[in-house]
């Protein structure tokens, strides 16, 4: 059974194609015009072990937040997608992960519901020419859309290149291990019977 998804967002803001392959090789195509969002996107993909490939052209001449949000919006959209009936996967995945000073946690629960639980500030407000306050509000987009619990916590960094990337490479790994095939349990791994709401 396939577990692709492409989405075709189009508003006054954004223009964005987002196609997401789970059990791909993690091969990556990113290209938003954020330069930053694009590195942390080609981790995610590699680290998730997920083929993504995004075409992304919006407001830069404002800002970089509608790109941004809106990529976010795109890819939960696509892990929803993507999952389906969600028969057969582990649901669940975690992940705490190094990078240099930085040590990160990340916990998903494709549950069907949203919850947001965010706890890795960034001391400089600005990463290249990136806006760090955007980092929460990517992963606001992608949990709402994708509908799942995600709960990010930073134990302590300095650095926050190390930090954005430890929270981008520690969601892969999360979304990884939840995505997967659980061969003990075929069915839909909820007592309710069903994850959609």
């Amino acid at each position: 059974m396939s577990r692709q998804a492409s989405i075709d967002r189009q508003t006054a803001e954004t223009q964005i194609k987002l196609k997401l392959d789970l059990d791909g090789t993690g091969k990556s195509d990113v290209k938003t015009g954020v330069g930053f969002l694009d590195h942390m996107l080609d981790l995610f993909a590699k680290h998730a072990v997920i083929d993504l490939k995004v075409r992304a052209s919006g407001d830069l001449h404002v800002d970089q937040h509608h790109t941004v949000e809106d990529t976010g919006i795109c890819l939960g959209q696509a892990l929803r997608t993507a999952l389906g009936d969600k028969k057969g996967i582990r649901r669940y995945g975690h992940f705490t992960l190094p990078m240099e000073e930085t040590l990160v946690t990340v916990a998903v629960d494709f549950s069907g519901r949203y919850a947001l639980a965010y706890h890795a500030p960034t001391p400089a407000a600005k990463i290249g020419d990136f806006d760090s306050e955007l980092l929460e509000d990517f992963w606001q987009a992608t949990a709402a859309n994708a509908l799942c619990n995600l709960h990010v916590l930073l134990h302590y960094g300095r650095n926050s290149h190390h930090i954005a990337e430890a929270v981008f490479k520690g969601a892969a790994r999360a979304v990884r291990m939840a995505v997967e095939s659980d061969p003990r349990m075929p069915g839909v791994p909820s007592t309710k019977g069903t994850l959609d709401s």
